[in-house]
């Protein structure tokens, strides 16, 4: 992604995929337009004659609403009931029994956090694609291999899903709501509060912000509740 910021205080986001390009402009809080480019309409699989431009600009309106989609969905989270049960339980997919998903484990949550990534994508992802996206995320050696296994275990949840034979993953957008308010839940609510929730409040913020009021509750609330249970949290 590439973030361009003028005098105007206008700010381009764009996200290349290949020869297709989206972009989102935004000045201050206010969005003010979504766009899809295509810089050669090979990419489209459409054809490029001129009776084809409907085609086109359909298939280009299409991508714009995807990617308005998912990002309500990133920006709004959903848990269902039942699913911290679930994910851990192995799935079926046809004949093949696959292991479930362990949020606690690093490794799956840069698979959850690379599948967001990619929700966007107009044409899907590959394993490929995930895999560089698992490495851009975590610095390690990760496998395509490894990806291949991890999807499998992602599409067991139906948090990603592969229509027909092809060889292309994509992201529904329930299964999107999901896998944000997960990695949210781990990575912006338990595991700061906890943390918070071992050592007094130090000194407030220069800049106090309404989440950073909402933290402070959940902590003192927090302790409150370990000293009823018997849970010890300072060192």
């Amino acid at each position: 992604m590439i973030i361009q910021r003028s005098e105007w205080n206008l700010t381009i986001f764009k996200i290349h995929f290949g020869l297709l390009t989206l972009k989102a402009y935004t000045k201050g809080e206010r969005v003010l337009r979504f766009e899809a480019i295509v810089h050669n309409t090979v990419a489209l699989h459409t054809g490029r004659a001129l009776d084809k431009f409907a085609a086109i600009v359909t298939r280009l309106t299409g991508m714009v609403d995807r990617f308005t989609s998912m990002l309500d969905c990133v920006d709004v989270g959903f848990l269902p009931d039942g699913i911290l049960d679930q994910l851990p339980q192995p799935s079926q997919i046809g004949a093949v029994r696959v292991g479930g998903l362990d949020t606690n484990k690093p490794r799956t949550r840069a698979a959850m956090t690379a599948v967001t990534a990619l929700a966007i994508a107009p044409d899907g992802f590959t394993v490929a694609d995930f895999a560089t996206q698992v490495r851009h995320h975590t610095g390690t050696d990760y496998t395509v291999r490894q990806a291949a296994y991890d999807l499998r275990k992602l599409r067991g949840q139906h948090l990603v899903v592969k229509p027909g034979k092809a060889r292309r993953y994509q992201v529904p957008a329930d299964a999107a709501r999901t896998v944000t308010a997960l990695t949210t839940l781990r990575d912006h609510v338990i595991e700061p509060v906890l943390a918070g929730a071992r050592k007094p409040v130090g000194r407030p913020p220069n800049t106090y912000t309404r989440i950073d009021h909402d933290y402070d509750t959940l902590r003192t609330g927090l302790r409150t509740l370990f000293t009823d249970l018997g849970i010890r949290t300072a060192a």
